[in-house]
């Protein structure tokens, strides 16, 4: 006889998983009919779109690279909102984690490789996580609301590093950026290991996948993760229960900014070499739409990473055979982000599965 408990679980993994799914099957079906009635091929759009994201190693590498920083900032996005925060300044903590891989960089040039990028990697960390600090402290003290504090952050972050590198860890020359780094800091290439062209993608990929990992084990095992999911259930059950709401929020929210502040030390040292001004394409930002497409699930981010490089990888090639704008892939991030917050509309499209799965349970 079949456990009406275990029934009922498996039930709601399965349309927690199929949500997200639908979600991306009914933006892309809109913007096929977006591409139809522009006069485009959709059919020929999506299947350049493929060739470009997953066509052969190194376009799979391009895809890698894209995802990668989403990946980290998905995650850090994700585990703020799994503790009822919206920790919408992780651009800003980027920008420090990519600060201080840039300047700690040329300190750890002697040191082995690996223990030089462990330093540069635990150091971003900590460089997101104390910019994360103030805000959190303003919400855990006189509840300011952290939307504001970390997008006034993020401001403070980029100028900060904007003046940082025109005036004094400017490198010689016209462009604004930090002096080259050592090859020997650098985070590994996957040609350089397998031997395959995988164009400039890195282990940083592996990384971040590996740190999805573990906080996945966090949240589900941990009690730092328990108190931040109770937190973010209902702070004032959570208070009953024993749970020290202001800590836990200043704790989520520093851990938020370690996250995106890894970021910022693998977009440096895993493929610019040196810190830019304006070095990020706003990744901070789309990692806020990876983490509501993940359903703030720290393994779903990987793939709603994926997805998001993919989509950004491809759109070159769409243009170049289908003749589709780029601008098109803006679209469909867009309804991927509607779908998804409006995600009443998925479930009304699975009610008859779920209708039809009843009837012959």
């Amino acid at each position: 006889m079949r456990n009406p408990i275990t029934s009922v679980r498996l039930k709601s993994v399965l349309e927690q998983l199929a949500t997200p799914f639908v979600s991306v099957l009914l933006a892309f079906a809109i913007g096929s009919i977006v591409i139809w009635a522009v006069g485009y091929d959709p059919i020929l759009a999506w299947t350049s779109l493929l060739k470009g994201a997953f066509g052969d190693a190194r376009r799979l590498g391009d895809t890698m690279l894209r995802a990668t920083p989403l990946i980290f900032t998905g995650l850090a996005v994700a585990y703020g909102f799994r503790a009822g925060l919206f920790n919408i300044g992780a651009e800003g903590q980027l920008f420090l984690g990519g600060l201080s891989a840039a300047w700690l960089g040329l300190l750890v040039v002697d040191l082995p490789r690996g223990i030089g990028i462990a330093i540069m990697l635990v150091a971003g960390a900590l460089a997101g996580a104390a910019w994360a600090f103030i805000p959190a402290l303003l919400k855990a003290r006189v509840g300011a609301h952290e939307v504001i504090t970390t997008m006034m952050f993020t401001f403070i972050g980029r100028y900060l590093v904007s003046y940082l590198v025109t005036g004094p860890l400017k490198a010689e020359g016209q462009i604004p950026q930090t002096v080259k780094l050592a090859p020997e800091t650098m985070i590994p290439k996957f040609s350089e290991t397998f031997g395959i062209d995988f164009g400039r993608a890195h282990w940083g990929f592996v990384i971040g996948i590996a740190v999805c990992v573990l906080m996945w084990w966090i949240l589900k095992y941990t009690t730092t993760g328990y108190e931040a999911r109770a937190v973010g259930f209902n702070q004032w059950a959570a208070e009953t229960g024993g749970v020290s709401v202001s800590r836990t929020i200043i704790k989520s929210l520093c851990i938020s900014g370690a996250l995106a502040g890894l970021a910022g030390v693998v977009e440096v040292i895993g493929v610019q070499g040196r810190l830019f001004d304006q070095f990020s394409s706003g990744f901070g930002f789309t990692g806020i739409a990876v983490a509501l497409l993940a359903r703030n699930n720290p393994l779903g981010v990987i793939a709603a990473a994926i997805l998001f490089g993919a989509l950004s990888a491809g759109a070159g090639t769409m243009q170049l055979e289908a003749d589709v704008p780029q601008k098109v892939i803006f679209i469909i991030q867009a309804l991927v982000i509607f779908f998804v917050a409006a995600d009443q509309i998925a479930k009304w499209v699975l009610s008859p599965f779920k209708r039809k799965g009843a009837e012959n349970a």
